[in-house]
């Protein structure tokens, strides 16, 4: 008998492909689905009673009509409820709306009252019919996309409340300290409802503001999801078994701080022993190592990874982009290769742009396990790539990685010899310190080493927030400090609207700063335009450069008599739609003191480390993030030379920098406090943005504020615990609730 045709699928409505765009599939989501503000249709004003700038909502006859053309076509409608007149102005209208609003018609018209010269008006007020019931609670307004009426919004929403499981899942001996906190005995089930139709006598500020009782109800449920949920991955992970790698008496972890030329800071050293403890337990380790811009996290992370080299296993470490893998390719090359050598092992390299046969051969090190610390960009957990033995994975600046490229990475240990399934262990580090608050929720289900304590000879940098009226001045201060033998940065914005734009306003930078810092050097080819840059040292320059010298420092020195006896200064040019060839081109000629000034856009955001750089200009400042600013901030200041950050902002045309854009530069010049940094910006941004591609599958709060509910957030944590350990059933419905598949991506 042959099989059954299989059934079709129902395809789905335009309005249910646009629920479903707003992740609005199940009752419970179309529960959730809160109102953004909301419209009081309860009562009718009296025209004579209303003042002006008020939304209100009045009934009355319709006394004249007309179409007008000018100034421009509109149609214009007489309204008059018997105490006083106002003209209903419509630019954009349809002949339903004349019939509506025929002369004589009694019409409900709800709209802002605007006075002026003509009268009282209302601009595109809604409207309709008169009569009928007034509502008898405010009418919510959701959020929406895909052009959906709200009316068919109002509707889905209101089945979906009436059909959600909204039964309590918080245990009872929980909630007698959930209703101290929220100050009321509001059910989930009471809030929600309270909240799409409140009543008319409500504070509309207590609903806006959601400092409501109800609001507050519903806060408390979404941070007890949230915590559950990162206290379940937490326990699921520790379940799991990772190597045990442990130092060697005379291995690899003490050789290397042998051969270090600078001694570890306190706080360095703290957060070495916290990861070697963690390190040398059967549970895989789940560690954020935070510092500063320039607290010295790759040396922490070397250290790390010769524990694991120690142990017979491999450690990849993974960041976000090639010149920044590159950077620490090169430290770690220095440190541990010739450790590593006698061992007969290597630091393998890894990226994208690679050649076919370098790539193999990179592969084939991989494999065999000879390669025992392999450093590269997302290249790492391509499918192509196996390990012999990883035991241990670090991610440098992990927001700026999704949650399946990090889980990817974690999925390349193989099984033990027992078959048992083994998890690498996994160090993430970031230069965006998280704020408290960020940390107990976000991160709950992560180890937190912080290194608070920056390198002994580093100086202040001194930030200025500059016009661009002044950007002469600039310049000026440039030559200076070229003439000194110092190197300058000068950072323009990404426009990722337009990568053309961006470019464009790099390439005139450029050329704008060769012309000013050569303008008596007519012959001189001031570009740094690099024709087929080969991979080795011999570059192809445009322009006069100094030749290759053993020693940094005595290129360093050729370069700054070169710039005080007049000679030409290379100005280079580095932009993301360069080959990777070029960008190493031209980085090599600043890094080494060739360069004395890079105009880039901001693909030397993080990793680029120049001691001799003493000066950092970044254009359209008042486009950028503050942590972001402050990254950038993190590239002068590396060396004993005092050191600036110039912030050139440009005001929009005829006005004043916007509140946000004034505030990230006010922060930016009242501390360099990287905690003090992120903080601010987590007030300014909020968790969703600040946390960057971690949201990326991730449940981020829709709800909660983390500036305003940390007394919610407190009670959570102690709630999750408590509900995980007393009521594991009842912890996953809620988890199930809030969440949905959602909670799968925490483990990352």
């Amino acid at each position: 008998m042959p099989d059954a045709p299989p059934t079709p699928r129902k395809e789905l409505s335009a309005p249910q492909k646009a629920l479903h765009k707003l992740g609005l599939t199940r009752d419970i989501d179309l529960a959730l689905h809160l109102p953004l503000r909301y419209e009081d249709e309860t009562r009718v004003v009296r025209l004579s009673d209303a003042r002006e700038g008020q939304t209100v909502q009045v009934e009355g006859t319709v006394t004249h009509q007309e179409i007008t053309l000018r100034p421009r076509r509109q149609l214009l409608v007489t309204l008059d409820d018997g105490s006083d007149t106002c003209t209903l102005r419509f630019f954009s209208f349809y002949p339903s709306h004349q019939k509506a609003l025929v002369v004589g018609a009694r019409v409900r018209v709800r709209g802002e009252i605007r006075g002026g010269f003509m009268g009282r008006t209302m601009m595109h007020p809604a409207f309709h019919a008169a009569g009928g019931e007034l509502p008898d609670a405010l009418t919510p307004v959701y959020p929406t996309s895909a052009q959906l009426p709200q009316a068919y919004l109002r509707k889905v929403v209101a089945s979906g409340l009436a059909r959600a499981d909204l039964s309590e899942t918080i245990p009872p001996e929980l909630l007698g300290s959930l209703q101290r906190v929220v100050h009321g005995t509001w059910t989930l089930r009471d809030a929600l409802r309270y909240l799409h139709h409140p009543g008319p006598d409500v504070s509309l500020d207590a609903l806006e503001d959601r400092s409501h009782p109800a609001w507050q109800r519903l806060k408390a449920e979404e941070l007890l999801a949230q915590q559950l949920s990162q206290l379940t991955a937490k326990r699921e992970r520790d379940a799991l078994r990772a190597p045990v790698l442990r130092t060697a008496s005379g291995g690899l972890h003490e050789q290397l701080l042998a051969v270090l030329p600078f001694a570890l800071t306190g706080a360095q050293r703290r957060v070495g022993e916290e990861i070697a403890r963690d390190l040398a337990r059967h549970v895989p380790m789940h560690r954020l190592l935070q510092g500063d811009v320039g607290s010295g996290k790759t040396v922490v992370a070397a250290l790390a990874a010769a524990i694991a080299i120690d142990s017979g296993w491999q450690c990849a470490l993974m960041a976000p982009t090639e010149i920044l893998a590159e950077q620490h390719f090169a430290k770690l090359i220095g440190w541990l290769e010739p450790l590593l050598a006698p061992l007969g092992k290597r630091v393998a390299w890894l990226t994208g742009s690679q050649k076919k046969k370098q790539r193999t051969e990179m592969l084939a090190l991989i494999a065999s396990g000879e390669a025992a610390l392999v450093v590269g960009t997302h290249a790492v957990i391509q499918d192509q790539v196996v390990f012999q033995n990883l035991a241990l994975a670090i991610i440098d600046e992990q927001h700026r990685f999704g949650v399946a490229q990090r889980l990817a990475l974690r999925s390349k240990m193989t099984e033990g010899n027992d078959g048992q399934s083994r998890e690498p262990h996994l160090l993430m580090m970031t230069a965006t310190p998280i704020p408290r608050t960020l940390a107990m929720s976000y991160y709950a289900d992560l180890d937190v080493s912080t290194i608070d304590e920056l390198p002994p000879g580093r100086t202040p940098i001194v930030t200025k927030v500059v016009s661009d009226q002044r950007r002469h001045e600039v310049i000026e201060r440039i030559r200076a400090q070229v003439a000194q033998g110092r190197q300058v940065y000068w950072v323009c914005p990404l426009i990722e609207e337009s990568e053309a734009l961006d470019l464009s306003n790099a390439t005139e930078t450029h050329a704008e700063l060769s012309a000013a810092l050569n303008s008596s050097h007519a012959p001189f080819r001031r570009d740094v335009s690099l024709s087929k840059a080969p991979e080795g040292p011999a570059l192809p320059v445009q322009g006069r450069v100094p030749p290759p010298s053993a020693e940094g420092a005595r290129e360093r020195g050729e370069a700054a008599s070169a710039a005080q006896g007049g000679a030409p200064v290379l100005v280079g040019l580095l932009h993301s739609r360069m080959p990777v060839a070029e960008k190493k081109a031209v980085m090599s000629l600043f890094t080494s003191g060739h360069m004395g000034v890079l105009v880039s856009t901001t693909v030397i955001e993080v990793g680029v480390d120049v001691p001799n750089a003493s000066l950092m200009v970044i254009e359209h400042a008042e486009r950028f993030g503050l942590s972001q600013l402050h990254q950038l901030r993190g590239r002068v200041g590396r060396g004993a030379a005092a050191s600036a950050c110039v912030l050139l902002y440009t005001p929009p045309d005829g006005g004043r920098l916007g509140e946000t854009a004034r505030e990230r530069l006010k922060a930016m010049a009242e501390t360099n406090d990287g905690f003090e940094i992120a903080r601010r910006d987590l007030e300014i941004r909020g968790p969703g943005e600040f946390l960057g591609a971690r949201q990326s599958g991730a449940a981020m709060l829709r709800f909660a504020d983390l500036a305003t509910d940390g007394h919610l957030l407190d009670w959570a944590r102690t709630a999750a615990a408590q509900m995980l350990q007393q009521h594991p059933g009842a912890a996953e419905k809620h988890i199930a609730r809030w969440l949905g598949s959602k909670a799968e991506y925490l483990k990352a």
